[in-house]
């Protein structure tokens, strides 16, 4: 079986109600912190969601809040219409969680880890057999299922987390951070487990600081920073909200990469950033016009360009456009703190 097809299988007795989330100024203090400060989201069925921010946002908050594992201070939530404090049982019977960490019993082959769950949620002995079987066949695990997990690799690691969250299919599973430390290779894998969770039918609710995977993955991302969503939309939209193209160029020596900032923002009439690369500048332009006087008057100042692109804003632009800092950047909180992924 594919990963789809197992991701559709559901459990014993499962209903088919149409899932949703909504949260309306949900908040979460830690001590003096504000993690969560009031955050409102509405989150339809179908596709990925990105929950898009740097560590110490409050992506993971959020995230346990609506997993009903902490208590909101302030605010509602209510995922598929239940409220996640007055009916936190039927939230759980509906949801699954994929956090940063593995959560398997490490001395447990991939197999036992499989059954065991599967008897744990009510699969009769034989079919959480098989379950555990399909689910070792879809995520290419099957040669490593009598291996200890602590054996796995990091891949291999996320895989089987991930195969375990839909032991019984969920029709919302959250996914924080899931590629956080693999390689490339790894992070592909895991890329198209996420696609074919959600050809299964159950939507995916992805937390990341990885401007290139909510690009990839997301039909609709939510920005958040320092505790509140600072903007929402597909990501088109939130490219286009910082304009319509970006100029980038890198001039052939750093040393006149100050001048040509100048002189740019001289002529296109708009803000130019320095990238971190000690050549390069960007500016996110609403009119593609200027953009060949500004490249002669290069020429005539003798400022010589490696290399110009005009096209449109990456995700990181608008992150730093909406935030005033990089998805990568940890800014401090109102309160000097640094982080939110503070043990409930």
């Amino acid at each position: 079986m594919t990963i789809a097809e197992v991701a559709a299988v559901r459990g014993p007795g499962r209903p088919a109600e149409e899932p949703a989330i909504e949260t309306e100024g949900l908040v979460k203090r830690f001590g003096a912190t504000r993690a969560v400060d009031g955050v409102d989201l509405v989150i339809p069925r179908g596709g990925v969601h990105g929950f898009l921010g740097p560590n110490g946002a409050g992506k993971t908050t959020t995230i346990r809040m609506l997993a009903t594992l902490i208590r909101p201070d302030e605010g509602t939530a209510r995922v598929f219409g239940h409220d996640v404090v007055r009916e936190a049982d039927a939230v759980r019977a509906r949801v699954s969680l994929t956090g940063q960490f593995a959560s398997l019993d490490e001395d447990l082959t991939g197999d036992e880890n499989l059954r065991l769950l599967a008897r744990l949620l009510g699969y009769p002995r034989a079919e959480g057999r098989a379950r555990a079987e399909q689910l070792l066949d879809a995520f290419g695990l099957t040669d490593a299922a009598g291996k200890q997990v602590k054996k796995y690799s990091g891949g291999m690691r996320r895989r089987i987390d991930i195969a375990a969250s839909i032991v019984v299919r969920p029709d919302l599973i959250f996914l924080d951070e899931p590629t956080t430390g693999l390689d490339p290779r790894s992070r592909n894998q895991v890329w198209e487990v996420i696609r074919a969770l959600v050809r299964g039918g159950t939507t995916v609710l992805l937390t990341t600081q990885y401007l290139d995977e909510a690009d990839q993955l997301a039909d609709r991302i939510s920005v958040i920073d320092a505790g509140r969503v600072v903007a929402e939309g597909s990501p088109g939209e939130l490219k286009a909200s910082v304009g319509t193209g970006t100029l980038q160029v890198r001039v052939r020596r750093p040393d006149q990469r100050a001048d040509a900032r100048d002189l740019l923002t001289r002529v296109l009439g708009v803000e130019v950033r320095e990238q971190s690369d000690p050549a390069g500048l960007t500016a996110a332009i609403g009119d593609a016009g200027p953009v060949a006087r500004a490249l002669t008057a290069l020429e005539d100042a003798d400022i010589g360009l490696a290399q110009y692109a005009l096209g449109q804003p990456s995700l990181d632009e608008v992150f730093l456009a909406l935030t005033g800092h990089t998805a990568e950047t940890v800014p401090p909180s109102r309160d000097g703190a640094t982080s939110e992924e503070t043990p409930a």
